[in-house]
């Protein structure tokens, strides 16, 4: 473990926006933000090795207390070392709390005020996390970064749906505090995040940042979104939230991971993100470049002897075609989701890269307008031979 303990400086604002840049310090080295954490569920990024992903541009990971908790359990994970040596991962690395599975496993768990029961994914054994659990589990897990637990309202458009989940959020937030505490918190080398929710409606979001941030912990999160709602209500819910949370905390959307979104989350001023997007959409054959996205079983690429991006470095698009990648996808060969996977992983990693130059210079907005058209797009092996 380095020397570093938890902090967060500025080191440069947009001027047209509140977007800004800052270096997010933990035990395991610092994060330059914004910045996007691709998503390890099972302490593994599926298909990428640890060296890889470094490579790749990757500063910080994230992993999941629930699906860790079921297998291999948290016991095993601190006799192998703890969570950085069982992934062999020497960087930062952050745990959900399982909150979200609250919300995704909603028809196998039962919420009450003291916590939830869920059913596991895995033998159907009954499965008992509270607040003080959540904790103990990621404390066992010895990520830098744990998340509070909290309830993700099934529909975030219900204000009173929302309203119960956010007063249970706060009460389940002071008792992971407390929690958190006991067990030694920043001392112990690990910093807990509270979850702002709301929904989509801008009071309930306010009052929930004040509840939150009446705790001093080391950073904040907007939870709730990308569950649902529309673009629309996604930029309310981070419009109502981001701008108010302390500007000397680092400030993370949680599981939002398209480039329109991340523009209009880095413009009000959040610096972490995490999604599934970019390894997922690698796994379905899915490719974002700068020319577009890419579906790279389509029979047009069948006969395409160029790179996949012809803007990009990384090993997916030096030396193989697109022919060649289709090949693999259309015969379900495993090289052929890792290849678009490490090739998305890097599409992401270099657009925080620009974005983070473009906001040292005050030019996010010219760069949105540059790299949008074609990011939001699917594109078809015909556009391209035109």
């Amino acid at each position: 473990m380095g020397a570093e303990r938890f902090g967060f400086e500025c080191t440069a604002k947009d001027g047209a926006s509140r977007a800004r840049c800052g270096r997010f310090h933990t035990p395991h080295g610092s994060v330059d933000t914004p910045a996007f954490m691709p998503v390890g569920t099972r302490g593994t990024v599926k298909g990428v090795q640890p060296a890889e992903l470094r490579a790749l541009g990757a500063r910080m990971l994230l992993a999941n207390t629930y699906h860790l908790h079921l297998r291999p359990g948290e016991a095993t994970v601190r006799a192998l070392g703890g969570l950085h040596r069982f992934m062999n991962w020497d960087g930062p690395l952050l745990t959900d709390s399982g909150g979200y599975q609250v919300f995704s496993l909603a028809g196998i768990n039962q919420i009450d005020d003291d916590g939830v029961t869920f059913q596991s994914v895995i033998d159907g054994a009954r499965v008992r996390f509270t607040p003080e659990r959540a904790v103990e589990v990621q404390a066992a897990l010895g990520a830098d970064v744990q998340m509070a637990f909290d309830q993700c309202p099934g529909d975030p458009r219900d204000r009173g749906v929302v309203e119960q989940a956010c007063e249970r959020t706060h009460r389940w937030l002071e008792r992971c505090v407390r929690a958190h505490r006991e067990l030694g918190a920043e001392d112990r080398g690990q910093a807990l995040f509270g979850i702002v929710q709301g929904g989509i409606f801008e009071d309930l979001r306010r009052r929930s940042v004040e509840a939150v941030t009446a705790h001093d912990l080391v950073g904040y999160a907007i939870g709730g979104v990308s569950v649902g709602e529309t673009r629309e209500d996604m930029r309310i819910a981070v419009g109502s939230s981001a701008p108010y949370l302390p500007e000397n905390k680092p400030r993370y959307l949680m599981g939002v991971g398209m480039p329109l979104d991340f523009f209009d989350a880095v413009a009000q001023g959040v610096d972490l993100f995490d999604c599934v997007t970019p390894t997922r959409h690698g796994r379905t054959h899915q490719a974002f470049t700068s020319l577009g996205q890419l579906n790279l079983r389509n029979a047009d690429f069948a006969h395409d002897t160029r790179a996949l991006d012809p803007d990009c470095d990384c090993p997916c698009c030096s030396g193989f075609s697109r022919g060649y990648l289709r090949h693999l996808c259309k015969s379900n060969e495993m090289l052929g989701a890792q290849l678009l996977t490490l090739h998305n992983l890097r599409y992401f990693a270099r657009l925080f890269e620009r974005m983070r130059e473009a906001i040292a210079r005050g030019e996010l907005a010219q760069l949105r307008e540059a790299i949008l058209p074609s990011a939001m797009r699917r594109v078809s092996a015909a556009e391209l031979a035109e």
